[in-house]
């Protein structure tokens, strides 16, 4: 294989593991896969869980907390085939009233537990789902979760804010879910003709999707010139013989 060949194929492979890699990073949190729910209504909510370990560790617990200061009168969770689960009940800091209902006791926390030898792997996704209901009427609600990998590390998908790290999975009732990329709750947005919803500004999944276009242009190019070169070259041969 000639040089400028060996150099097209390297170029092109950085701009496709760029055009990858970029709105992967971007994206991978444990969210809710539909995180939106009309008040008083009965929903399924699914969590989705990617594996984020760089050291080829496996997840084998996700835990996830429901609200207290909004408890839901009904909670239960649906088996993952080899899983354990369990779900907590607690009696809440106060009564809660929910129309005629007096809520003492509520599910806490529901936890997922893998067999050993069996969790998520890198670079795989796992589904938990909660039946729950009926749902508050409230802007919004966070159901904070811990993933546990196989190395004994911990990450804590609990903080709220626009730039969070580890933001906590939220179900927006009233208020409108964010933009693609943030975290934060926004209020309902009605689309105007002096305001019309696709003027929006770029959100961080759009501007990742553009490095990714712009990684395969670069591939694109190095292509390009690696092919002239070799023309170049096979030309200049044939003149001196």
């Amino acid at each position: 294989m000639h040089i400028p060949v060996r150099r097209t194929l390297a170029a092109l492979g950085a701009g496709a593991i760029l055009a990858l890699a970029v709105p992967l990073a971007a994206s991978a949190h444990v969210t809710l896969q539909t995180n939106t729910a009309a008040a008083g209504s009965y929903t399924l909510l699914t969590f989705k869980v990617p594996n984020e370990s760089a050291d080829g560790a496996t997840t084998d617990s996700i835990a996830v907390a429901l609200p207290t200061d909004h408890p839901l009168v009904s909670a239960s969770y649906v088996p993952v085939p080899g899983w354990t689960a369990t779900a907590t009940t607690e009696t809440l800091p106060k009564p809660v009233t929910n129309g005629d209902d007096t809520i003492t006791r509520a599910v806490t926390r529901v936890t997922w537990t893998a067999p050993a030898g069996h969790g998520i792997p890198t670079g795989a996704l796992g589904l938990f789902q909660l039946s729950v209901g009926p749902v508050p009427s409230v802007g919004s609600l966070a159901f904070p979760a811990e993933q546990t990998y196989s190395d004994g590390s911990v990450v804590s998908w609990s903080q709220k804010g626009a730039n969070a790290e580890h933001p906590a999975p939220v179900l927006y009732v009233n208020d409108a879910p964010p933009a693609s990329g943030a975290t934060a709750p926004s209020p309902r947005v009605t689309a105007t003709a002096s305001q019309p919803l696709s003027s929006a500004p770029a959100t961080p999944d759009v501007i990742a999707r553009v490095f990714g276009i712009v990684g395969i242009v670069i591939g694109a190019v190095g292509l390009v010139i690696g092919v002239a070169g070799m023309s170049a070259r096979r030309r200049t041969r044939g003149d001196a013989s």
